[in-house]
């Protein structure tokens, strides 16, 4: 028997678990979906919902495509979550390629079908290596977007942040201005695009206290199962790739299985970083998969109820 296991024993209690130890329980969770593009994703992707359901996140949220270029697919999937399930859906929606009209008219078809959570973005242009351009009669950025939600309807919204700068951003400072501008607007949250280094997270959070942005910022965790994918994508979203994640994935390029039990393992252990850092929520960019996601809040305490026992 170990001395620390010993040493454990003897206090009464076994030593804290170095994921699980969360004194106030479980963090909250949210998860992120994008909507199918043919049939058979349809049919994954409910699979993936349907697991995901159990685990009683605190809303699920459906993305919008380049140039608003899966629009009706996420309007069918946002409906779909809230007819057929329990839980609670947000719908993506951007200020790229629709007018102001169009635009309000599509969230209030969405309060009329019980939506009340918007995640308003600015949006990518449609087609790659273009730059933005707002619509002439449509919202111009995120902050606009967001003061005109608040005047159709009283809709839960949350924002987009960029611990790492937006790629198009001036400075640091001026993405903060940004940030602050979409919460003075009416956002009740932001989450922030994926990172993996803790650190930048950290000092973002402060910078944005400073600031005074007091809404919640949560930070949005991506398990990275394909390695050179996520290089590629970083690269253009403007998160830094740190070299020890580099080394962890050296080799594994033909073991799925491998890298599916690392990409786990640094989640979660990045999770718990944040947790103890006083982070208490996180977003999941599932990619349409519950493998991963399902493991990964099993290590973090998050688990569906378990049904009560019939009385006897």
């Amino acid at each position: 028997m170990s001395g620390n296991f010993a040493s454990g024993l003897s206090r009464g209690r076994l030593a804290a678990d170095p994921v699980i130890d969360f004194d106030a329980g479980p963090p909250r969770v949210s998860f992120e979906f994008f909507p199918p593009k043919t049939a058979e994703m349809e049919v994954r992707l409910w699979e993936v919902i349907k697991r995901l359901e159990p685990l009683a996140p605190c809303f699920v949220s459906v993305t919008y495509g380049a140039g608003g270029s899966t629009r009706e697919r996420t309007h069918a999937t946002v409906r779909r979550i809230r007819y057929e399930t329990a839980l609670e859906p947000a719908a993506h929606l951007t200020c790229v390629a629709a007018t102001r009209a169009e635009i309000d008219a599509i969230a209030w078809d969405y309060w009329e079908a019980g939506i009340r959570h918007i995640v308003a973005l600015r949006g990518d242009p449609p087609t790659g290596g273009q730059t933005y351009a707002p619509q002439p009669e449509g919202y111009r950025y995120a902050a606009d977007l967001v003061s005109g939600l608040k005047t159709v309807a009283n809709f839960e919204i949350s924002v987009a942040a960029y611990p790492e700068t937006h790629p198009e951003a001036e400075s640091a400072e001026r993405d903060l201005d940004n940030l602050k501008r979409k919460i003075d607007a009416g956002a009740s949250r932001a989450i922030t695009q994926y990172f993996f280094d803790v650190d930048p997270f950290l000092r973002f959070r402060d910078r944005a206290a400073t600031a005074g942005i007091a809404v919640p910022i949560v930070p949005g965790i991506l398990p990275v199962t394909n390695f050179a994918q996520v290089k590629k994508f970083s690269a253009a979203c403007g998160a830094s790739i740190p070299a020890w994640m580099q080394r962890h994935f050296d080799g594994l390029d033909d073991d799925p299985d491998t890298r599916r039990l690392v990409a786990a393992s640094i989640a979660a252990e990045q999770c718990r970083r944040l947790h103890a850092e006083g982070v208490h929520e996180f977003h999941f960019y599932t990619l349409n998969r519950a493998d991963l996601i399902v493991a990964i809040c099993h290590l973090l305490g998050v688990r569906a109820k378990k049904p009560a026992a019939a009385a006897v």
